[in-house]
């Protein structure tokens, strides 16, 4: 094997952890002694070891004079877990080839260079392209201190996510559906609009489990509701199985506080959260497709701060058009991914993925790049990074 082929392992490894690690991210590791592969291990969950001590503890035999390939930059502070440097020092191994730079401050260049000091060759940014790849919730919220947002939409191939009476079941086949459950499973939080709950009474759980027999561990992630006016029913779905897969409403300071109690002693967490006063507000009781009356718009960003202060790190958005647009107009998105289903709706009452913007020219339009297509049967899945957001 070549020197790419263990990184490539070693990214391997760090994905089979995935939904488990955060706010950590995903590390793989590799150790090769005079052309085998002799240890090799990942972080393969939140607050257990490392992926270079579970490499080195896996060896099947000493590791002096060994390398080490690893994904990211070795820790060299005490968290939850000692440094990996020390590990590794104390293992014998003579060169660690790095994948990714660590943005953590407690981290960064601090790993290379206590390794460098103790005489230990190291290699910085080998495959840091792939190696970057796997972890972008993790830079974006160490960097930020606020979740990763993704935003998750299926629409027809004329550009529809409902008809014109609001059904949308379904616009997409299993296959495409069933990797919905793999994005719950990989990100922290999953965030939707009052409309949705009001309308589909969802559990927005992942069932991973369920779709593949095989599947020995996944998460449920944390949910999320947009209600600005507490309107979500005592006897939804989300409000019943608070207590077993938490739930966060966010909703205007001051509204209903006895409703506001009787969720809170069902297990649901409120977050009070200020208007979005950049948003001019529309009182005139118009509702949407689905029927249920348009309400006021919640700051994103405040909002977003205060999840990543409770360590939740990526988020899926699963809203409607008006969950989506204000996202976008807030500035907070980092990816789109965008599944295109095999049916054509037509007619203009048809409702599109996002809300009006008022977006009036192209320039002034939220830029995407870097696609990525994927298909699933008869559908296909876009994936965009987003370039540049209205508020960014």
């Amino acid at each position: 094997m070549e020197d790419k082929e263990y990184m490539a392992l070693a990214i391997e490894l760090a994905k089979t952890a995935e939904g488990r690690t955060n706010p950590n991210p995903l590390v793989g590791a590799v150790i090769v002694k005079d052309g085998r592969i002799i240890g090799k291990g990942c972080h393969e969950r939140y607050g257990e070891l490392h992926a270079e001590r579970n490499a080195i503890k896996s060896l099947n035999e000493p590791a002096e004079g060994a390398t080490i390939f690893v994904t990211l930059e070795p820790c060299c502070h005490h968290g939850k877990q000692p440094p990996c440097t020390e590990a590794i020092l104390e293992s014998g191994i003579k060169k660690v080839v790095i994948g990714s730079r660590d943005p953590n401050p407690l981290v960064s260049g601090k790993g290379t260079k206590f390794l460098r000091e103790h005489g230990i060759e190291v290699v910085e940014d080998f495959m840091r392209e792939e190696c970057d790849e796997i972890n972008p919730v993790f830079f974006h919220y160490i960097t930020n201190k606020k979740p990763y947002i993704a935003l998750k939409y299926a629409m027809t191939a004329d550009g529809k996510i409902a008809t014109k009476s609001g059904d949308s079941k379904w616009i997409t086949g299993e296959a495409a559906r069933s990797y919905v459950h793999r994005l719950r499973n990989y990100y922290a939080g999953i965030l939707v609009g009052i409309g949705t709950v009001l309308a589909d009474d969802p559990m927005l759980n992942c069932r991973l489990g369920e779709i593949n027999k095989d599947e020995e561990e996944y998460r449920n992630p944390v949910r999320i509701v947009l209600d600005s006016d507490l309107r979500i029913p005592m006897d939804s779905k989300l409000v019943k199985t608070a207590k077993d897969i938490p739930v966060i409403v966010a909703c205007l300071k001051g509204v209903d506080i006895d409703k506001k109690k009787a969720l809170e002693e069902n297990g649901v967490q409120i977050i009070e959260v200020p208007l979005d006063k950049s948003i001019e507000i529309n009182d005139d009781n118009s509702r949407d497709i689905y029927g249920i009356q348009k309400h006021k718009e919640l700051d994103i960003n405040y909002l977003m701060n205060k999840l990543g202060d409770l360590q939740i790190d990526g988020i899926l958005v699963e809203g409607g058009s008006s969950v989506n647009a204000s996202v976008l107009k807030a500035g907070a998105a980092q990816k789109i991914y965008i599944f295109v289903g095999s049916k054509v709706f037509g007619g203009a009452g048809a409702l599109s993925p996002v809300a009006d913007m008022d977006i009036s020219k192209v320039s002034e339009s939220v830029q995407l790049e870097r696609p990525k297509v994927q298909v699933f049967e008869d559908d296909i899945l876009i994936e965009y990074e987003v370039k540049t957001c209205l508020q960014a």
